[in-house]
């Protein structure tokens, strides 16, 4: 069960830290600006989703330092379900928000006319407030888990021999497990699942749509394409082992060794969203492109500065050396 963390779960969780907190808070900046002046029903879906990354980014030191500590959890016990909790709640608030935008694209090309007409900010604000509060009674279960069976015994220990206050939210008792793997169950059929299938009818008509209009610019429909493409293939990727983790495990009535690893996956799922930001928003693109300009000019500048001060030193250095010449030659 802890062999993941030698050496692979930490530089995972680094990268996905370090790539994807910047970029989703370039995000969130673009996105809240855009709700702000002109809301539409996918920026407001696309900020809710921002939202997640980053509130799960907030919560990933946590497990970097548990991994630190050898699976060993030395933080108050009080957080280990709080940041649980947020870990698997905010990776199942993306396949909603996901599944959301795949759906209001297909809607946009498959009907234009009669979606344009019925498009509406409050109802993207509905659906947001849906996701959170479903997401948030599934995921309950992380709270609930760790007092199951305690009655049996006041010192729990798991299966494994370890006393559960040394271990978050791992190497669950017998009785903890047959309360939880039926859950884990439900979980990958309502929470990945179906919104994998609603996505892929989605995309795949989306495609479909786009591949016969030929009006659009062949630029911007190759780049919706691979937008689609590539969202369903992080869907699967990044989500798919995890939740196939929860078959194996209902089926085997215990953890499957490699659960650790496949959840990794979904880990790195917060790094690249801000890839399908940039491709579904123009306004992404544009700050995008600032920053990437800006920092070009601040290289621009310290370069010139430096070549300045390089040649002001050779200058000061020949003024010195004839000086220094027409002393010698004066003493001469």
């Amino acid at each position: 069960m802890h062999d993941c963390q030698t050496g692979l779960c930490l530089p995972v969780y680094i990268v996905t830290f370090v790539l994807g907190f910047p970029a989703n808070v370039l995000a969130f900046y673009t996105f809240c600006k855009k709700v702000r002046q002109k809301p539409t029903q996918i920026d407001i879906l696309l900020l809710n989703l921002t939202i997640s990354d980053l509130l799960f980014l907030l919560f990933l030191p946590f497990k970097m330092q548990e991994v630190m500590n050898n699976m060993v959890w030395k933080l108050p016990y009080v957080l280990c379900p709080l940041s649980g909790f947020v870990f698997y709640m905010t990776i199942y608030n993306s396949t909603f928000f996901l599944t959301a935008v795949s759906v209001e694209r297909y809607l946009g090309v498959a009907f234009p006319i009669q979606h344009s007409l019925k498009r509406r900010p409050v109802y993207a604000v509905a659906a947001s407030i849906f996701f959170w509060i479903f997401s948030f009674l599934h995921l309950s279960i992380v709270f609930i888990v760790p007092f199951i069976g305690q009655d049996e015994s006041p010192n729990s220990t798991s299966v494994f021999g370890q006393s559960q206050k040394e271990v978050c939210y791992k190497n669950f008792t017998e009785a903890q497990l047959r309360v939880l793997l039926p859950v884990r169950l439900e979980l990958c059929i309502v929470l990945f699942c179906i919104p994998f299938l609603i996505s892929s009818f989605c995309y795949i008509n989306f495609i479909r749509i786009l591949s016969k209009l030929q009006h659009i610019d062949r630029r911007r429909r190759l780049r919706a394409i691979g937008m689609a493409l590539g969202t369903l293939v992080v869907f699967a990727l990044c989500f798919g082992p995890y939740n196939v983790s929860h078959i194996v495990g209902y089926i085997r009535k215990k953890d499957p060794a490699w659960r650790d690893k496949a959840l990794l996956c979904s880990t790195f799922n917060a790094c690249l969203d801000p890839f399908i930001f940039y491709f579904s928003s123009s306004a992404v693109r544009g700050n995008v492109s600032k920053v990437v300009e800006g920092v070009k000019h601040s290289l621009r500048r310290c370069m010139c500065c430096h070549v300045f001060q390089a040649s002001q030193r050779g200058i000061n250095r020949t003024a010195k050396d004839k000086e220094h010449k027409q002393s010698e030659t004066n003493a001469i």
